[in-house]
């Protein structure tokens, strides 16, 4: 408990947006954990705008937003800086759908969201139907990997349920897609967020990387393929193959900053940085803790 405490305070006091609004972060943290155990069911929390969100003590994914506004600040702003209504936007890994909100309820974009287990699809079904976006949002509840099959998965770490290993025990069977069985719909931005299984998720979109509408990749990439025997090395150099090259996003400047190799979370993969600079620079901005950004 302590740890898990330590763990929440450090990373509040570590984010780019939070750490200039602590006040207002330890507020916002304090009063969900006693609305959270006065209430232990669903209840729909403001996110940005007029979307919202599902959350309940336990979602530490979705929940993280609700201390910091955006609880992957930096990839989250890109989206909202870079995305526009004609786009389509990948959310591989969607989990209960931050991504997803924030690229369709607030960006007015197309999204196809993949998530494989069905507990954590529910929560995100539910959330597309609380911000009435069944126009915009596709729903997979399905894994992406390699090839069309079957694969075990794990599921009951919530933002960290991946494909299950041999050290795995408790696992349910779900069904798996690539990529290129979507190509035609030519995504302009991929999030791909899947627990150590990204490499399996690019080899099956190889048409996907080739199309020239794709801009823009934000990949995990923090060892957790080590699990399965895969080095982050080669998704990197699979992605500069592609003409990709990794970047930092600062939303407080809008500049972006090229990077020699991956981050140890989440880097972005840009092409065509000219594009992609063009979009950023004149985005439109959005407000959290009372700072227009």
């Amino acid at each position: 408990m302590l740890g898990a405490l330590k763990r929440t305070f450090i990373f509040i006091h570590e984010h780019p947006l939070a750490n200039k609004h602590l006040l207002r972060a330890y507020i916002r943290f304090f009063s969900w954990q006693f609305k959270s155990r006065m209430k232990k069911d669903l209840q729909p929390i403001n996110f940005l705008d007029d979307t919202y969100f599902f959350a309940k003590k336990g979602l530490t994914g979705i929940t993280g937003n609700i201390y910091t506004g955006l609880h992957e600040f930096n990839e989250m702003g890109f989206l909202l800086h870079f995305l526009r209504p004609e786009d389509t936007f990948f959310d591989v890994g969607a989990n209960v759908g931050s991504y997803t909100l924030l690229a369709s309820g607030v960006c007015k974009s197309r999204t196809v969201a993949f998530e494989p287990v069905p507990q954590t699809f529910e929560i995100l079904k539910q959330n597309i139907i609380l911000n009435k976006l069944y126009n915009l949002v596709k729903l997979i509840n399905k894994g992406v990997g390699n090839e069309t099959g079957k694969l075990d998965f794990v599921a009951n770490e919530d933002t960290t349920n991946h494909v299950a290993s041999a050290k795995d025990l408790d696992k349910i069977s779900v069904e798996v897609i690539k990529l290129d069985d979507y190509a035609s719909l030519n995504p302009i931005f991929i999030k791909i967020d899947v627990e150590g299984y990204e490499t399996e998720v690019l080899n099956g979109a190889i048409d996907v990387l080739k199309n020239s509408n794709l801009k823009a990749i934000v990949i995990e990439l923090n060892g957790s393929g080590e699990r399965y025997g895969y080095k982050e090395e080669f998704i990197h150099k699979k992605l500069i193959s592609n003409s990709f090259s990794p970047y930092s996003y600062n939303p407080f400047s809008r500049i972006l900053n090229k990077l020699e190799t991956f981050g140890t979370f989440n880097t972005i993969y840009i092409r065509d940085i000219d594009f992609v600079y063009g979009r950023l620079k004149s985005g439109k901005s959005f407000s959290l803790f009372n700072e227009t950004i």
